[in-house]
């Protein structure tokens, strides 16, 4: 469960204190999330989601990840919205770490994504992107091109642990990347970590875009991508082609690529893998032996990197 802060009685009142959202009627810590401590709350005023950041999001940060969750919620893009406390803030600060009170959506996470589901969650990517479009606020990616070599070369040795061969793989594909990263495509907010847990469901209608903590500017179709890594591959590394066809419809029947766009979903795609990969991999090098949460595996983006290596064009892709 991620509750690394548990509040006493008395401190969630003092902290509701600063709200108008009534008393506490329940209150319960929730398994979503490894990084922070969130809690199902309930209160007079309805059901939430309290966070209260542990250490992945920097305070500084806060401000245009509440941004981005209020205008979308106004904009009719189902995502939580913030609680403004009674000083008109977006967020507040209980024992000394920032925290969040955001509005509870209804809806199950996919496990196993069908085409229907691809598509719908193509459109409201696109969505994503449009109603985002005047947004003002520009937040850099900290995990683009320039941030997966440092994450990869000094783990050569433990790629190779995992897989014979597979550091010499990487850094071909590092390469690659380095000398192709396209420049100049339309850029905007991106969520950047579009997982089928970061999304809710019920059946194959999107009910909520959660879990904002990772969202930048940077290129759209990158975002694409990201999605395209994540709903559309099979176990194994097996990309399959009708979901990849079904999320790039849903996207471009809201939201058309351009030429460039879609010339360079490839190598887009490649990159979204490799930043999983070098990340997971980062993540499996710093969890101790015997830990009870064992990391995401990092041959899952191993292996989808294998795939983009031989993809030509965005017809691979469905596109």
């Amino acid at each position: 469960m991620a509750v690394y802060t548990d509040l006493s009685d008395e401190e969630l009142a003092d902290l509701l204190a600063g709200y108008d959202l009534g008393r506490a009627l329940a209150f319960k810590g929730i398994a979503e999330g490894v990084e922070n401590s969130n809690f199902l709350l309930e209160t007079e005023a309805g059901r939430f989601i309290l966070t209260i950041f542990e250490k992945r999001v920097a305070r500084s940060d806060l401000p245009f990840f509440m941004n981005i969750m209020e205008t979308l919620a106004a904009r009719g893009v189902p995502a939580p919205r913030p609680m403004r406390n009674r000083d008109g803030d977006l967020f507040s600060e209980v024992r000394g770490k920032a925290c969040t009170i955001i509005t509870f959506l209804t809806g199950v996470s996919p496990k196993r994504p069908n085409a229907a589901q691809c598509r719908a969650i193509g459109v409201r990517l696109a969505q994503m992107h449009e109603a985002l479009r005047d947004f003002a606020e520009v937040r850099a990616n900290a995990l683009s091109v320039d941030a997966w070599a440092p994450l990869v070369r000094p783990r050569a040795a433990l790629a190779n642990s995992l897989r014979a061969g597979l550091a010499a793989d990487v850094e071909a594909d590092l390469a690659a990347l380095e000398a192709a990263w396209p420049q100049g495509l339309p850029r905007g907010v991106i969520h950047a970590d579009l997982f089928p847990d970061n999304t809710l469901f019920l059946g194959d209608e999107t009910k909520g875009l959660i879990d904002f903590y990772f969202a930048c500017t940077d290129a759209l179709a990158y975002d694409l991508t990201v999605c395209l890594n994540a709903w559309c591959f099979e176990p194994r590394g097996a990309f399959n082609l009708t979901k990849g066809q079904a999320l790039i419809a849903g996207y471009e029947s809201v939201r058309v690529l351009s030429e460039a766009e879609r010339n360079a979903l490839p190598i887009l795609a490649r990159g979204a893998a490799m930043r999983f990969f070098a990340t997971r991999l980062a993540d499996w090098a710093e969890t101790p032996a015997g830990a009870l949460v064992r990391p995401k595996d990092p041959l899952e983006y191993a292996d989808k990197l294998g795939f983009h290596r031989s993809a030509k064009n965005a017809a691979d892709y469905g596109g």
